[in-house]
């Protein structure tokens, strides 16, 4: 392969990328391995023939672009011949059959895993990518060089972005700011995740970031001298404590720069006037020794120092974080690590499945924990897209879960638990586990009782209190900020409403069958059968769901389901309706059978169902005038009864006319406090110099606890008039 250019009389600029990328992998590879990967070239090359990039090149320059980013992090040979074929899937007439059988299936899943879906029945260009995101992320729990190849890929794609239209180059930087830069900075290959933020910025802001870059480079001048004095400061005062340490100057990139101005809404000048260092030792003790000298060299800023040694981040970095305040009254930040771990901060999880010699094996054992951590975080990426209910809401939880600033609590056993900074105790019960997130109903924390939303700080011990008929509510997912918590909680809801709307449908068209003298459960399984194909049902399950959810009348899949011929249309005679008996509620059946809002019906009170398509039954007061107009509908509505021994509390509204005089609220709402019942709301209508109209929302637990209520307000000096809202 290395003669292959020799032959020609040009060399043309494939040949030139296939000798770099031989040359790097003769110094961590033995021939027989480089030669597999040369026959991938070839293979990928005759593919790709007759293929041209929009910059003008062979399009067989890019997977090798890509091969030599891989090889430059020393990736193995299956991994590196993937990079070679990751594109001859999707651009290509070869299939991940022939791959496989050429190859390997495990190099053909790698490319596979890369590959984008070629047709996708997506309403938009959005869908199509999540969908395609979705994909990746699936391949990616398989097999971590999945992503390294995609990163490689979006690596090398930015690097030659210039010829592509100004509205793809800025879909493509927004996506790579938002997708693929947080992945690499989540398994902590910050060497790749630095230059694709930085490449993105460029291409996205190139106005913002030709402004920052000159800024940058006039004030660069002026701080050579005092980084030198703070540099040799530090140097001289480790010497003398005998450790030997790397110190050097780190220049804060480009996009870090606008981030921290944008997010702290500050000035050019307040960041740039920080100078970063990074003293680089052989030990973690060491690593704390450094800490005490810095600290005695330099005043250390309260509350700015990080310990990500002992509590390392999500994704295995590792440091000591520090904030000083310097000569000249200039602020210094110092990062101070090991050797190993800046490797590791670098690279990542790419350590783990970097190609090593015999003599290398024998320190794998430092990428465990790296591996351990990418691996968890797969795990939980996995139970989001099992409770995702589409690619969409997989790329919103996944975006969540992408940009975490953390914070550590731990649990009564003295656990630490990781959480991004506002999560809440719902957030903690999620990530110890979705069953307890599933019955939590409040908190401990530090041994003080807490409502569920209570935001954790740093250091607090937190101690969850469940029991066994709670369930989530969905104002949750108002407050929660972890991905795992809002997934789970969307996958419950759905399933429970499902369910509801399951055991509802049974109930309503048991009731209409009785009615007509049949049972369902008599019913021959072939009508039935007949009946799910005539309507284009999948089951028995979703055609019961269907008329819980209220998208399909009860009464005529019955009348339907009575006839000989389950094809006809349906016959009814004049005036026919349903069966006259009452289905009966306890008003807290769940997510599919509501109380109106507008009228607020309480037991007691006579009460009607609309069908809501998609929400199920709605239940109104039988006076609520929103109500006239539905009732007309002979199929529309259905006769509701309150279940004797309905129990609860449940929310109605009065209308109360008071004199407008100082106290007369506190009054009111101590005197519905003594009859047993909690205010909701209190919205002020009308008001002037003598009179107040107030709109109070109240929880009563029937009709009679209500009138005692109003009874007993009717008794006050101050109350004028009271009336109960019906709509």
């Amino acid at each position: 392969m290395l003669q292959l250019a020799d032959s020609l009389e040009l060399e043309r600029p494939q040949d030139k990328l296939i000798r770099r990328l031989c040359s790097t992998l003769e110094s961590y590879m033995d021939q027989a391995q480089i030669n597999d990967i040369c026959r991938a070239y070839q293979y990928g090359a005759e593919a790709h023939a007759g293929q041209f990039r929009k910059s003008g090149e062979a399009y067989i320059c890019h997977p090798i672009a890509v091969a030599i980013s891989l090889a430059e992090m020393r990736m193995d040979a299956k991994g590196i011949m993937a990079a070679l074929l990751h594109d001859v899937i999707e651009d290509t007439h070869v299939s991940k059959e022939d791959l496989g059988r050429l190859f390997s299936m495990e190099v053909a899943e790698l490319v596979d895993g890369v590959t984008k879906l070629s047709k996708i029945d997506s309403k938009s260009r959005a869908e199509a990518q999540a969908e395609n995101v979705r994909k990746m992320f699936l391949a990616m729990t398989k097999d971590l060089r999945v992503i390294m190849v995609k990163l490689a890929d979006r690596l090398h794609n930015m690097q030659t972005l210039g010829s592509m239209p100004p509205e793809k180059k800025r879909r493509i930087a927004r996506e790579t700011l938002d997708i693929y830069a947080p992945i690499a900075n989540r398994l902590g290959m910050n060497h790749i995740r630095h230059q694709l933020e930085s490449l993105g910025f460029k291409a996205l802001y190139p106005g913002r970031h030709a402004v920052l870059k000159n800024a940058v480079k006039k004030a660069r001048g002026n701080r050579r001298e005092i980084v030198e004095i703070i540099q040799n400061s530090i140097k001289n005062r480790l010497r003398e404590a005998g450790l030997e340490c790397e110190v050097e100057g780190r220049e804060k990139n480009l996009y870090s720069i606008y981030q921290k101005m944008l997010n702290k809404k500050i000035s050019f000048a307040d960041v740039f006037d920080v100078y970063a260092f990074r003293i680089l030792c052989d030990q973690p003790d060491t690593c704390y020794r450094a800490l005490g000298i810095v600290h005695n060299l330099y005043n250390p800023v309260p509350g700015r120092f990080k310990d990500y040694i002992a509590l390392s981040k999500a994704n295995g970095y590792q440091s000591l974080h520090t904030i000083l305040i310097g000569p000249y009254g200039v602020p210094i930040e110092i990062q101070i690590r090991t050797h190993e771990m800046h490797r590791m901060s670098e690279s990542g999880i790419a350590a783990h499945w970097l190609y090593k010699s015999d003599s290398d094996k024998a320190d794998s054992e430092k990428t465990e924990h790296a591996q351990a951590r990418a691996n968890e975080w797969l795990r939980e990426l996995l139970e989001i897209h099992k409770s995702a209910g589409n690619s969409m809401e997989f790329i919103d939880n996944l975006k969540i879960d992408l940009y975490p600033q953390e914070v550590f609590v731990f649990t009564p056993q003295g656990g630490i638990i990781k959480l991004p900074r506002g999560a809440t105790i719902v957030d903690f019960a999620y990530a110890v586990h979705t069953d307890i997130g599933n019955s939590c109903v409040s908190a401990r924390v530090d041994k003080q009782l807490v409502p569920l939303q209570t935001q954790l700080e740093n250091g607090l011990t937190v101690e969850v209190i469940t029991t066994s008929w709670a369930r989530p509510n969905p104002l949750w997912l108002n407050y929660v900020v972890t991905a795992k918590a809002r997934s789970s909680i969307r996958a419950y809801l759905k399933n429970f409403k499902q369910q509801e709307a399951i055991n509802l449908g049974r109930r309503l068209l048991e009731k209409e069958l009785q009615g007509m003298n049949l049972q369902l459960d008599t019913i021959p399984s072939e009508r039935v059968n007949k009946l799910l194909e005539v309507l284009s049902v999948n089951s028995m399950d979703a055609l019961l769901e269907d008329i819980g959810l209220g998208n399909k009348m009860p009464f005529l899949v019955a009348k339907r389901l009575s006839q000989d011929d389950i094809s006809s249309a349906v016959r009814l005679d004049d005036n026919e309706q349903g069966v006259n008996s009452p289905l009966i509620i306890k008003g807290t059946e769940g997510m599919v059978v509501t109380l109106a809002k507008c009228c607020r019906p309480i037991p007691g009170d006579s009460i009607v169902g609309f069908f809501n398509p998609g929400r199920g039954i709605v239940v109104h007061h039988h006076e609520c005038r929103n109500s006239s107009d539905s009732r007309k509908k002979q199929t529309g509505w259905l006769d509701v009864e309150w279940s004797k021994d309905t129990s609860g509390e449940f929310p109605a509204e009065i209308r109360i006319e008071i004199l407008n005089q100082r106290g007369t609220l506190a009054t009111i709402a101590a005197t519905i406090s003594e009859m047993d019942s909690n205010i909701e709301n209190v919205t002020v209508v009308d008001q002037d110099d003598r009179v107040s109209v107030d709109l109070i929302t109240l929880t009563v637990k029937d009709r009679v606890h209500l009138a005692n209520i109003m009874r007993r307000l009717k008794k006050l000096t101050i109350v004028l008039k009271i009336t109960r809202v019906k709509a």
